[in-house]
């Protein structure tokens, strides 16, 4: 076999896309596969490893955990924390640093740190980063062709489908002001909230994560405006423990068979850990850590149950805030300018500039109306119409290989990473890599899951590759 005679092409080149190309690069070149293929990754920001999350270059968006739990690589878990050290990045950011002195770097700083893990094999050729987007893939004759939008596709033997969340799904309440200028339909979209003025009334739809980055940002730019965030439940993302504790629970001897079963253990379980002078805290890590087995124990009419009832109090509760952002939000609530309450958008119009919204409280029932300047939409992926949400996907929904999980969490695969098309065949020429992955394997969108799962994909790429080279030396025999 020649060299580079075969491909493995990676759709996307954020975290995930970067993880998997790092961690392939090293499985192959530990088992003697390297020469024999090019790993192609298919994105078009000058940097590999960064993506919609740690591309920002906005200094209040902190990465939301302690960066000694941040790491490309799992089997080196401190490998940010020294890169941190090495660099002395953080000497000109004093506010990097919570009470305890745990460091919060901004995202961007995570970013260049994955950025740089890669550079190294694109400088050797060992990895090759294509500019450009990838808009179509077809497959013939066991070969994936990979149309771009700069018109060279990419011919791959192994496709990874890598991409990025898909926006917010603009709720169809708020459908009447589409086009109004006060809307912004995604806050996570670059230079989204530059028109926000210092005085605008502000509606926050979503009290999750974005939300508080939104929050946070505004009043780190001088917004001092009012400013409501609303959720049906009014539930905002917790903060961190100032003292941490291991992980505190079993939850798989023996496991859940349902949701309520399983609410109902955690529930007892936070009430020991109390009883025992500890926070809710180390129940949800322990939940965090056993989460991918607890949700494969769990029949899929009960992952969806969990889905549609119980991940908004899971989601505040693993995806916790950097204190810098709780610290803003905390201040804002004392201020004034902040409320945070649990309530639903039942009618939106425009007059002019103003837009007038109707809530329904979730507690009283009673319906009103606040006319604000600004709707700020912070719901999360709309996973529902990922299918829709690229080209590159549509393509390959509409040629069947594609279909959504039954969770409505993002595609369907197997536990092997690979694509099952609308015909319930794996392909494991197709593989699911990253949080799109996430109605399979369950707790899959927190940064160490993310690297753990890159880990996986690039060890069942390696297996494939084997045996393909293995039946190719056999064919030339």
């Amino acid at each position: 076999m020649n060299a580079h005679s075969s491909t493995v092409a990676i759709i996307g080149g954020g975290f995930t896309g970067a993880a998997v190309a790092l961690h392939l690069m090293r499985q192959l070149s530990q088992q003697g596969h390297d020469a024999n293929w090019r790993i192609v990754v298919i994105e078009p920001r000058e940097k590999l490893g960064r993506g919609l999350a740690y591309d920002t270059l906005e200094p209040v968006h902190r990465i939301n955990v302690p960066a000694d739990r941040m790491s490309i690589l799992p089997d080196e878990p401190q490998d940010f924390s020294n890169w941190l050290a090495e660099t002395g990045i953080l000497e000109g950011d004093p506010d990097a640093f919570s009470i305890d002195g745990a460091p919060f770097p901004a995202r961007t700083v995570f970013g260049l740190y994955a950025s740089s893990r890669l550079a190294p094999l694109i400088e050797a050729g060992r990895v090759e980063h294509r500019r450009t987007r990838a808009v179509k893939a077809t497959k013939n004759s066991g070969l994936w062709t990979i149309d771009t939008e700069d018109g060279e596709p990419v011919i791959a033997d192994i496709a990874v489908l890598a991409v990025s969340h898909p926006a917010p799904s603009l709720p169809g309440v708020l459908a009447p002001i589409r086009d109004h200028a006060g809307l912004i339909a995604d806050a996570t979209s670059p230079g989204a909230l530059d028109n926000v003025q210092p005085d605008d009334r502000v509606l926050v739809v979503g009290n999750g994560l974005t939300a508080a980055d939104v929050i946070a940002t505004l009043k780190a730019h001088g917004h001092r405006g009012q400013i409501v965030s609303i959720s049906r439940r009014g539930l905002r993302s917790r903060g961190h423990p100032h003292v941490t504790h291991e992980p505190y629970g079993d939850f798989l001897n023996p496991p859940s068979l349902s949701a309520s079963q399983l609410l109902q253990r955690v529930r007892e379980t936070v009430k020991a850990a109390v009883a025992e002078g500890l926070s809710w805290h180390p129940v949800l890590d322990a939940v965090r850590l056993q989460g991918q087995n607890i949700w494969r124990a769990l029949p899929v009419s009960e992952r969806r149950r969990m889905a549609r009832h119980v991940r908004p109090f899971w989601d505040v509760h693993r995806f916790r805030i950097a204190p810098q952002v709780e610290n803003a939000l905390d201040r804002a609530i004392a201020e004034g300018t902040l409320s945070v309450r649990a309530a639903s958008v039942r009618s939106a119009e425009s007059s002019g500039d103003t837009l007038r919204i109707s809530l329904k409280d979730r507690r009283t029932g009673q319906l009103d109306i606040l006319d604000v300047d600004k709707v700020v939409v912070t719901t999360g992926p709309g996973h529902g119409g990922i299918l829709g949400s690229q080209p590159l996907l549509a393509a390959l929904a509409e040629a069947g290989h594609l279909a959504l999980c039954p969770t409505g969490l993002g595609l369907l695969c197997d536990w092997q990473s690979h694509a099952i098309s609308t015909s319930g065949f794996a392909d494991e020429t197709l593989l699911i890599a990253g949080p799109l992955a996430r109605g399979t394997f369950g707790e899959l969108m927190g940064l160490p899951q993310v690297s753990d799962h890159a880990v996986l994909v690039a060890g069942i790429i390696t297996v494939l590759i084997a045996e393909q080279d293995r039946a190719h030396q056999k064919a030339v025999v």
